[in-house]
């Protein structure tokens, strides 16, 4: 789908390579500067966020290196950077100075705190940015301390996907009018932004400041339960007709105290009795008494075992490629479904672009 749109990435953590990965995913073809050194021990040599990218290895402290980086950045459709805000300005690579060399550059900035405001030159991570934001407030169990799954909600769901929107909206304004843009994409301003779904709530009293009072974050009907074996089921049957099929199941169809679905004085009675009773069991039986019903009732898989699930098999959500187990590119399109490229080393790709821009004549 972006066949043709180029990328500059300049090499960061998290959120920002993996925007720039669902880029490359999408078609685009996407550089990354990578700096000189070993990578990230956290990642390895062969990180799977640089997957269908060119790598060059450029020292942004050489002079002849930013150079370098310029003229890749004067020649692309948009850039990706995630340093604290002024750093790509010192470096003389901020989005001024291609304004007039080119005007129609994207030029994405993946920060936690934003561009401005009294915490934008503060260090921070994904559970920083969410609990500030209010994104972090109806993570986990009542009574049990709010922790959200790592990265998804903050790096990937508020960071990375909104600055891939971003660009998407940057690059739709320079093909109508050759004008680019500067993207200042904050997981602050984006994991709040995913409260809105949320918070529509709240004017129908569904959404409660107290957590465990709310229509998604209390009911017994609303929650991951241990099972005998130590797995976990997820148990999430918001409408009626689905809460029917729930309790016909477990044969709890006649059972008075379940009759009161939304009753809130229940929430804790009933989910008390649906632990002891989902922890009589194994995670394997209730996922076969419950499979091909409409009773919204999952097990709980881990990334391995979702590769094995019939369901995910058949769509080939994840596969393992290079030794590393890794998730197809999403979404779909008409047309086939992109396949993931290959990891490269890094700076695979040096000589090779190097001698391309000599060339050109964009360096010496």
């Amino acid at each position: 789908m972006l066949n043709g749109i180029t990328v500059i990435e300049i090499e960061g953590l998290g959120p920002g390579p993996f925007a720039a990965m669902m880029l490359a995913d999408l078609g685009a073809e996407v550089t990354v500067i990578h700096r000189p050194g070993p990578a990230n021990p956290t990642m390895g040599d062969r990180n799977l966020l640089d997957r269908g990218k060119r790598s060059i290895v450029l020292d942004l402290k050489s002079t002849d290196d930013v150079a370098t980086a310029r003229a890749l950045i004067e020649d692309a459709d948009a850039l990706i950077e995630g340093f604290r805000p002024g750093v790509m300005e010192r470096l003389g690579l901020g989005p001024d100075r291609f304004k007039a060399s080119n005007p129609r550059l994207v030029y994405g900035r993946m920060t936690g705190w934003g561009q401005d405001g009294p915490r934008s030159q503060t260090a921070g991570h994904d559970l920083n940015y969410i609990a500030t934001s209010g994104a972090l407030w109806y993570a986990s169990a009542p009574g049990d301390a709010p922790m959200s799954p790592p990265t998804l909600l903050g790096d990937i769901g508020g960071g990375a996907l909104y600055l891939v929107a971003g660009m998407l909206a940057g690059l739709l304004q320079a093909a109508r009018d050759g004008q680019g843009t500067v993207v200042d994409a904050a997981i602050v301003d984006g994991s709040a932004h995913m409260m809105a779904l949320l918070m529509a709530l709240a004017p129908g009293g569904n959404l409660s400041q107290t957590r465990g009072q709310s229509l998604l974050d209390g009911p017994h009907w609303c929650r991951v339960y241990a099972c005998k074996d130590g797995g976990y089921l997820s148990v999430q049957c918001l409408e009626p007709k689905f809460y029917a099929a729930f309790l016909t199941r477990l044969e709890l169809a006649d059972d008075p105290a379940f009759s009161a679905q939304y009753d809130r004085a229940l929430w804790p009675v009933l989910t008390a009795r649906l632990a002891g009773l989902f922890a009589s069991q194994t995670v394997d039986h209730w996922a076969r008494l419950f499979d091909g019903s409409d009773a919204c009732v999952a097990p709980v898989l881990s990334p391995w075992s979702a590769a094995e699930d019939p369901h995910m098999a058949a769509r080939g959500v994840w596969s393992e490629r290079d030794g590393i187990l890794q998730p197809a590119p999403a979404p779909r399109f008409d047309g086939g479904r992109t396949q993931p490229g290959d990891i490269p080393e890094r700076g695979q790709h040096t000589d090779a672009i190097l001698a391309a821009l000599k060339a050109s004549g964009r360096i010496t």
